[in-house]
């Protein structure tokens, strides 16, 4: 069932400061109608084109709304031009290309001709969301252009996350409103499932209608164990096989979908809206489920009674939930005056490349099979560096990130592809108060205002958010948000990390996942221990650096470090720079790396020295 439309809603933005009191009202000008009549547009496209989304839209607060429907109406529209089966693959994809050049062009100059885009500028400008790492989004809408097929769980997860930057935008909408939808580290796993569910939900709600089409959006690896499912499934036939399959990918997604730890600790009104979000898509399973052969022919409604039992009570606890919280509604901005504005694709090319190293030095030609794939590094030293110049300690640390930043352009320079740095302990706290406080503040302004914002390089955090401040955490999100479509180095800040904790935190993962009947206890592997890892996909540690002149690895990575060489080096960390990480990579290529098995020795000769790797 349809909402009424609410217009007035739309005008929230021109009319904010009037309506708290901040300038008197005034009629409307061109520009402020015209912006009016774009939101207007997206409400009426996320109404129409999500009935559902829309519901759970109006659990937020009326102020936050607009930029929610310029934010899904632009998805949808992307959704759409994609989609058009009358008209030429290749053309729609150049659609889709041409849309998504056009937005980057509104973007730099402040406005567009084109409603849903306008209002998705004002949008960006307004809330100072980061646009760019939409283009991962974009680009797999165009890949639907093209007929999708997945081999596994793994590929289809991977065209999941396309999904995953527009709800985050919606996330971070609650951020900078005041009522943080913070999701605790431990929890993205089960915020990524949650996704997965709602994607895999979404399918089985379609399948009639991408079967029309000639898609059918599931992985090979859950179709196989259903032999002659596919073929029915594509000649739009009930059978046994269909049944028993749609049986079990509707349990799958609604083992997904049921996450309530993923809200602990999150502001009632976002975790309300997360709650009902997954009654929503747990009554839709129970839809498909019920549908039977039906399913092969239109797509399952909820009923009227069904979407009023799940909503009634959700715009209740929506409405005592923000009547408590004061929210911060920011006016409009021009491009020139925010950080956050997205660059021209060339200039974003040109400003990713790493700035030379003062003295010109190059980094060594090192042979492929011979450099590591991921570098950890303990930064040691830098209070001690601060004391022998008769400095305070938390002077060191400001002259730390200055290495970092030469470090990280090292590792793009010859080509490293994971490095790891250690900026802040478990251990740490014992630290004086002071000192602690620079540290975390250098961190949080060197991710929101520091030169690696413009390198090509994604940013990833390792740790866990208690005791930390929240714009902390919040600024080490909006840099795994921004960042995480690019390629050239993966870098991993471990901030309040301990490598025991993260080891009983997994232990504490996988029991869960025993008690919930997704793994067998009696069959646990290295691979289901690490698969239940904060960072599951991130690589065994090859070479483990520490400076500073301490030999010891203090409970950084116990996990990933097993196998990973040693190198331990005198100067304090604001001394090194990119030659001190080509020189540690440079002798890691001479040593042999045997991982237990015996030394290899020539049988002509003797020599018993170390060869290259």
């Amino acid at each position: 069932m349809r909402a009424k439309p609410q217009p007035a809603a739309a005008d929230l933005y021109v009319s904010t400061h009037a309506r708290l009191g901040r300038t008197p009202a005034r009629p409307l000008t061109g520009e402020e109608s015209r912006l009016r009549t774009a939101y207007r547009l997206c409400h009426r496209i996320t109404r129409v084109h999500d009935p559902g989304i829309h519901a759970l839209f109006q659990l937020v607060p009326a102020a936050l709304r607009p930029a929610c429907w310029a934010l899904w109406a632009a998805a949808s529209v992307l959704d759409d031009l994609a989609d058009q089966r009358d008209v030429d693959p290749a053309e729609r994809e150049a659609r889709v290309k041409a849309w998504s050049q056009a937005l980057q062009r509104d973007l730099a100059a402040g406005t567009s001709t084109d409603l849903v885009r306008h209002a998705l500028v004002d949008t960006a400008l307004r809330w100072r969301l980061d646009l760019p790492d939409l283009q991962g989004a974009v680009s797999s809408t165009v890949g639907d252009v093209r007929d999708r097929r997945f081999a596994d769980w793994a590929e289809w997860r991977a065209w999941c996350e396309a999904l995953v930057p527009w709800v985050d935008h919606v996330r971070h909408l609650f951020e900078q409103a005041g009522a943080p939808m913070t999701l605790r580290l431990d929890r993205h796993r089960d915020y990524k499932q949650f996704i997965d569910g709602a994607q895999l939900t979404d399918i089985l709600t379609d399948l009639s209608a991408d079967l029309a089409h000639g898609l059918l959006l599931l992985p090979q690896e859950a179709l196989d164990p259903f032999p002659d499912a596919e073929e029915d499934l594509r000649h739009r036939r009930w059978s046994p096989a269909v049944a028993a399959l749609i049986a079990e990918l509707t349990d799958l997604a609604r083992q997904w979908v049921t996450r309530p730890a993923m809200t602990t600790g999150m502001h009632p009104g976002a975790a309300n809206m997360l709650d009902t979000a997954a009654c929503l898509l747990r009554a839709q399973l129970d839809a498909v489920d019920a549908a039977g052969p039906a399913l092969l022919k239109r797509p399952p409604r909820l009923s009227v009674v069904t979407r009023t039992r799940i909503f009634a009570p959700a715009r209740l606890r929506a409405g005592l939930a923000w009547s408590l919280t004061p929210l911060t509604v920011p006016g409009p901005r021009r491009p020139e005056v925010t950080a956050h504005v997205p660059r021209p694709a060339a200039e974003n090319t040109a400003r990713r490349t790493p700035p030379p190293h003062p003295g010109g030095a190059r980094p060594p030609q090192i042979a492929a099979d011979q450099m590591p794939a991921h570098v950890a590094v303990i930064m040691d030293g830098n209070g001690r560096w601060a004391q022998q110049r008769g400095l305070p300690r938390p002077e060191g640390h400001h002259a730390g990130t200055a290495a970092v930043h030469e470090i990280v352009c090292g590792a793009l320079d010859i080509g490293l592809r994971h490095l790891t740095v250690y900026a802040f302990s478990t251990e740490n706290w014992k630290r004086d108060t002071d000192e602690i406080t620079t540290i975390l503040e250098a961190i949080r302004h060197d991710l929101d205002e520091g030169p690696l914002r413009d390198l090509d390089v994604r940013q990833r955090w390792l740790g866990h958010p208690d005791k930390l401040p929240q714009e902390l955490v919040q600024a080490l999100q909006r840099a795994e948000r921004r960042t995480h479509t690019r390629a050239g180095l993966t870098l991993t800040m471990c901030i309040n990390y301990g490598g025991r904790d993260e080891i009983t935190r997994t232990a504490a993962a996988l029991a869960q996942a025993a008690r919930a009947g997704d793994i067998d206890p009696h069959h646990i592997s290295e691979d289901d221990f690490a698969r239940h890892l904060p960072h599951p996909d991130m690589p065994d540690v090859d070479l483990l650096w520490r400076t500073g002149g301490e030999q010891r690895t203090s409970n950084f990575l116990p996990w990933y470090a097993t196998y990973a060489e040693l190198h331990f080096t005198p100067a304090y960390w604001p001394d090194v720079d990119r030659r001190d990480l080509w020189q540690a990579i440079t002798e890691y290529s001479r040593r042999q790396r045997r991982h237990g098995a015996a030394p290899l020795v020539s049988p002509k000769s003797t020599d018993r020295s170390p060869r290259p790797i």
